[in-house]
């Protein structure tokens, strides 16, 4: 890659990417034009794997164990180096997913078992943005089921009602502690 783009994705300036190339902190070469060129061994060579798991709800916890189970026996036969299994109860919706979040703050692969199990919504984006990481996203079940359409529907729509009367709920608390406050105003 250029000097600039290494700079840029280093969160570094220019002249300092630039004077670790003059030092020799980075490995590169210079072409004729007086273009740098720097080779980016670490993140083109990601030999590490993480398991992510994911389950719905506190019922389905037994399946959260086989999901482990069966992605742990699909990174042995690949030879994957397994370095760390996410597990997590939580919504597919749910953006603010803690483990979720570590995962993808992890410079690994990323195994799970289907599209749904990452995410509900924007799997192709993720996708994306792992690849321009040199990251993959692995898939070990990749069948689209008719029914998932319908699930992903009455997911939405649970989960905009959830929103809505959880809004409600709080208003409605709201309104009690500031009568409340009133009352013990008017007391005092």
């Amino acid at each position: 890659m250029k000097l600039s783009e290494y700079a840029k994705r280093n969160s570094i300036t220019y002249r300092t990417a630039f004077r670790h190339w003059k030092k020799g902190i980075l490995k590169g070469k210079q072409l004729p034009t007086g273009t740098i060129i720097i080779f980016d061994s670490e993140q083109d060579n990601i030999t590490d794997y993480a398991i992510y798991c994911r389950v719905s709800s506190h019922d389905q916890k037994s399946d959260l164990v086989r999901q482990e189970n069966r992605l742990k026996d699909f990174c042995s036969a690949k030879g994957f180096k397994i370095t760390a299994l996410y597990s997590e109860i939580a919504s597919g919706l749910n953006d603010n997913r803690v483990k979720f979040n570590k995962v993808l703050s992890q410079p690994c692969h990323i195994v799970a078992e289907h599209k749904d199990r990452v995410t509900r919504f924007g799997f192709n984006y993720l996708e994306k943005l792992l690849a321009m990481q040199k990251r993959k996203l692995i898939i070990i079940n990749d069948t689209e089921n008719k029914d998932d359409i319908v699930q992903d529907f009455i997911s939405i729509i649970t989960s905009f009602c959830a929103r809505i009367y959880g809004r409600r709920r709080s208003k409605r608390k709201t309104e009690k502690i500031v009568r409340e406050l009133h009352e013990d105003n008017k007391k005092c």
